[in-house]
């Protein structure tokens, strides 16, 4: 890593009728996808700080705050990419936290399979598919908000805090509430007012360096990020830091990157 060239440069994105002006420093050389995380995270972060200004300007309030964990019992989606480099932090672990987060994983993803609650996602994605049903899509997502019920929290949730924070994947940074954080406990559509994003990072990260687990799955949700590392070895391709941002801007914003890339 000490050789790695960089190359540094601006991207300006409209969120609506607001240009947003972002520096980005990305590798030089061919990599991984994974290396390109900590840019995409700061794009989500920087996305996120947009949406919440924008909602705060209307005269709500945000009711997330430190040590309100309550949405961190949710089966939170992640990208293939987000799936490896998960498995690369809790690998990373000094003993014997590492063993511990790992039987947090397992007996978690032990629990959803005994109920079949990954079967049940997997056969519904492909009826949303497939299915012209319109009740198909309501179907989905009650069975995700189904998984709330049964209590499981986070495997890096630690007094009802995140123990990951920096590294936590885009779709934990998107979510926000104003609605009042109790009702958080037992969440609904009715009940919870999330802050709506001005672009969907989350989405975005998704397309990136796919490979087509995320089909065979429906969904990857955080708690199965150590058994897709385990299971499906890494296949990613490399490509330069500028083509994967122009990859990812590309999915985020639905139009091409000029072929110039990073304006540097």
């Amino acid at each position: 890593m000490e050789n790695e060239s960089w190359v540094t440069g601006n991207i300006t994105l409209k969120v609506g009728d607001i240009p947003l002006d972002i520096e980005l420093t990305v590798p030089a050389q061919p990599v991984k996808p994974m290396r390109m995380l900590p840019v995409f995270q700061k794009m989500a972060n920087s996305i996120v700080e947009l949406s919440e200004k924008a909602i705060l300007e209307t005269g709500e309030t945000i009711s997330c705050k430190m040590g309100c964990g309550a949405c961190c019992r949710q089966p939170v989606p992640i990208a293939e990419v987000e799936a490896y480099q998960l498995a690369e932090l809790v690998d990373n672990l000094p003993e014997p936290r590492r063993s511990v987060i790992r039987e947090r994983f397992k007996a978690a993803v032990d629990h959803f399979d005994s109920i079949g609650w990954f079967q049940r996602i997997v056969d519904l994605s492909k009826a949303a598919s497939t299915n012209k049903e319109s009740n198909v899509p309501a179907k989905l997502i009650e069975h995700v908000m189904s998984y709330f019920d049964e209590g499981i929290a986070c495997p890096f949730l630690e007094n009802e805090s995140c123990s990951i924070h920096e590294s936590r994947p885009l779709a934990c940074r998107e979510y926000l509430v104003t609605s009042p954080a109790e009702n958080c406990s037992h969440p609904t559509a009715e009940t919870i007012s999330k802050v709506p994003l001005l672009l969907d990072p989350s989405k975005a990260m998704k397309h990136v360096g796919q490979t087509g687990l995320q089909a065979k799955w429906g969904l990857i949700p955080l708690i199965r990020a150590l058994e897709c590392a385990e299971t499906v070895p890494e296949s990613f391709g490399e490509k330069t830091g500028e083509r994967w941002a122009a990859e990812f801007f590309e999915h985020l914003t639905n139009s091409k990157i000029p072929e110039g890339g990073i304006d540097t």
